[in-house]
């Protein structure tokens, strides 16, 4: 009975999780934050300088200033704004789902320092003299937009007609919208010329009140700017554009519909794999894997996460990352059925023996997922929230929650003698008088010699890193303006493009260049670079002419020279922290010729996706640097797996006395790793390869580069890291003659010393 209640506990907890997912899904779904690159909209980096001589730019005037932009930003109705202090003098703005992007950009960086002034140019009354949100936009008498303004004192409005009055015939009260000292302000070339002139009435009558209405040559929409402009007030420092991203929204759109099909793809590929090849276990691991994949879209949910295009990809790469957890304890389990344990002790002993390999695997990833979020940009810092979350998220989901679930049904006894719900045959199980160790089992490698050949690999490997280096020598790489500086524009289109059709539209817009490509599934995208940076007035100009061609607004990425060189620094920054840590991590939890071995073969697979991505001229970006910091975190998983087996190989001896015995060790311990780590490799490699069919072109790179890596890693791990460690070992042999094993340094660490 109590076995009994066991199933029918399990089938009860699915059925309210279950329940649970579906009844909640849809309405955590919908109050997720899109990104502007999901939703349209656009994001700015700012240089704040001073706006005067001697201002300092200190923390102070940051804050104003970001108090200042997010008074502007609320006239737009944007609902969650996200501005950012970065550094010492900058601050970012995200404003995602902004139907105007045009107007939206004039009204953060106008000025809006409204001043009344006399025909001599002397300045009479100015911003500071309106009343706190005074100004809105009404009509005249003759139903002409204008704006109404409420003054601070009347009194003063009085002295100030008062004077104007007196200087007749030139009794004219001039105002200007932003207008700078020094110009002779009411010539009349100057009104006719300067949009910033916004009327000259004449003063025939003293005015005795604290209000004001401003006639211009308004529309409705023009006088309603200017008076959200005034009532956000004057921008206390001067701002810089030094990178903007501005994405229309079909990009959004469709960028999102096409990432989350290839996810759906991918991640039921995965399912039918765990299924099919680890039968009940594989059962279990895709409901941890759709709770997984729950909690982690909850607590993006919790943490009001913005949700991005790379988030996205984070999301879908995570299923593949999670599902390690599960290979490496079902295939341990599977060795010790092979031995003829019961399923019960099998189960036990199985999550016992590959808990600190899992442990070891996922905080590898997350040392690189927190370099990631540290030196990204924004877009890059939501890969990295993703990944960290899906890291933490999968190691509750695929090691505690997973073999809870499988517990029970094991508890249950109803698996007792069932090894094939394992994916065990019955022929492939010793009897325990044979007194088989699971170190023991004979594998499907064992025909192969992995270090024999060693010299090989190396000469190979490093014949392949100078052909690398030759080619990027010849053909460099196709760096993105993310490292170069200038302008990307994407066109969409209904119908196909072409080069010429792209170059043409362009240049009757005023914007010419010949380094256009046509991308996409029906080859409706067009991509122009240019090598300047554009201001905001020429994404404005761009955006609506193309918007007109075209009938979709393009996307278009603008980065200055200056935030060019600090991505590209700050990836070399990421890079080198990353490796670092890695070797310390590993160096800590094994040994220092570990931790060295595992690098070099790291850097040898990151190395590799240069070379290939030069030929193939294939842009490099910062998602791309994002993969490649991936790459490093999560390949050196197959090294940490095949190490932890090395060094439970090595407990099994006292004392390595040979180079036989360290040859015996690395190849034993590859060919018993070897399976699990070409199943980890195929899951995160399914979840990728569907990015890279069916997913958005915005994230081609990262695929690609991601999917190069996480091959080569697996051939690196095996063939550079273990390899070069039987190198050192055989070094530090001829020296001392005898290698203190594992267990055998333990029980001197455990005596007490004199």
């Amino acid at each position: 009975m109590v076995k009994r209640n066991r199933i029918v506990a399990f089938i009860l907890i699915i059925a309210l999780v279950g329940s649970l997912i579906g009844a909640t899904s849809l309405n955590i779904l919908k109050d997720i934050k899109l990104g502007l690159d999901l939703q349209g909209g656009f994001e700015i980096l700012y240089q704040v300088k001073p706006a005067k001589k001697g201002q300092k730019i200190d923390k102070k005037a940051l804050a104003d200033t970001a108090e200042a932009l997010d008074r502007r930003v609320n006239a737009l109705g944007v609902s969650e704004p996200n501005i950012q202090i970065e550094g010492t003098d900058r601050i970012r703005v995200q404003l995602a789902g902004v139907t105007d992007q045009a107007k939206a950009r004039e009204i953060l960086s106008t000025e809006a320092n409204l001043t009344f002034r006399d025909a001599d140019d002397k300045i009479m009354m100015d911003g500071s003299d309106l009343a706190e949100g005074g100004a809105k936009q009404t009509f005249d008498e003759n139903g002409k937009p204008s704006v109404s303004l409420k003054l601070k004192s009347a009194d003063k409005f009085r002295k100030v007609t008062e004077e104007i009055v007196n200087k007749a015939p030139d009794n004219y009260l001039v105002i200007w919208l932003d207008f700078e000292e020094g110009k002779d302000s009411f010539k009349e070339e100057v009104r006719k010329q300067d949009p910033k002139f916004i009327s000259a009435p004449a003063v025939s009558n003293i005015f005795n009140q604290n209000t004001v209405s401003i006639v211009g040559q308004f529309t409705p929409e023009e006088a309603n700017t200017l008076a959200s402009l005034l009532n956000a007030g004057a921008l206390p420092v001067k701002l810089d554009e030094i990178y903007s991203t501005s994405v229309g929204a079909k990009f959004g759109e469709q960028a999102m519909d096409k990432t989350v099909f290839a996810g759906i793809i991918g991640i039921l590929a995965i399912f039918l794999f765990m299924i099919a090849y680890y039968r009940f276990p594989g059962f279990i691991a895709t409901i941890t894997l759709t709770v997984y994949m729950y909690l982690t879209v909850l607590v993006f949910d919790w943490l009001n996460v913005v949700l991005t295009l790379p988030g996205i990809a984070a999301l879908i790469l995570g299923v593949g990352m999670a599902v390690d957890a599960n290979i490496i304890t079902y295939e341990r389990i599977k060795e010790e059925i092979k031995v003829g344990k019961s399923i019960k002790a099998a189960f036990k002993a199985g999550n016992e023996n590959s808990f600190s390999a899992i442990t070891d695997a996922n905080l590898t990833t997350l040392l690189a997922a927190a370099v990631l979020f540290f030196y990204g940009t924004s877009s890059v810092k939501g890969f990295a929230t993703g990944l960290i979350i899906g890291i933490l998220g999968s190691f509750f989901t695929n090691v505690y929650l997973s073999r809870w679930l499988l517990g029970l049904w094991v508890n249950s006894g109803f698996l007792n003698k069932k090894p094939g719900w394992f994916g065990v045959k019955k022929s492939e199980i010793y009897s325990l008088d044979q007194n088989v160790d699971t170190l023991e089992l004979p594998t499907k490698f064992d025909r192969f010699d992995f270090v024999k050949n060693r010299r090989v690999f190396f000469i190979a490997s490093s014949a392949l890193t100078i052909i690398g280096i030759i080619i990027l020598l010849i053909f460099r790489l196709n760096l993105g303006i993310d490292f170069t500086s200038g302008t990307r524009v994407d066109i969409l289109s209904a119908k196909p493009l072409t080069t010429e059709k792209v170059a043409s539209e362009l240049k009757k817009a005023g914007f010419e260049t010949d380094d256009i490509v046509i991308s996409g599934d029906k080859k409706n995208i067009g991509v122009a670079r240019f090598k300047k940076d554009f201001t905001k007035d020429e994404v404005t100009k761009l955006k609506t002419e193309m918007h007109k061609v075209f009938g979709e607004d393009p996307t278009v990425n603008s980065v200055s020279p200056t935030v060019g060189k600090e991505l590209a620094k700050n990836a070399m920054k990421a890079l080198l922290i990353a490796c670092l840590g890695l070797i310390l991590f590993v160096a800590f939890r094994f040994e220092l010729p570990m931790g060295v071995s595992a690098i070099i073969g790291l850097l040898f697979a990151a190395f590799f996706i240069f070379p290939l991505f030069s030929i193939i001229r294939w842009e490099v970006d910062i998602t791309f640097i994002a993969a490649v910091l991936t790459v490093v975190g999560y390949a050196i998983n197959d090294t940490i797996v095949t190490f932890d087996r090395m060094r439970e190989n090595m407990q099994k001896r006292r004392r390595l006395k040979t180079s036989q015995e360290i040859t015996d060790v690395v190849n034993t311990s590859i060919r018993q790793t070897l399976g699990r780590s070409v199943n980890t490799v195929l899951m995160v490699a399914l979840s990728v390869v569907a990015l890279l069919i069916f997913g958005s072109e915005s994230i081609r790179s990262f695929s690609l580069a991601l999917l190069v890596g996480l091959i080569v890693g697996t051939y690196s791990s095996i063939f550079i890291a273990a390899q070069i460690w039987v190198e050192w070992k055989n070094r530090e042999l001829k020296k001392k003659g005898v290698l203190i094993t594992y267990k055998e340094k333990k029980k001197y660490s455990d005596q007490p010393q004199v």
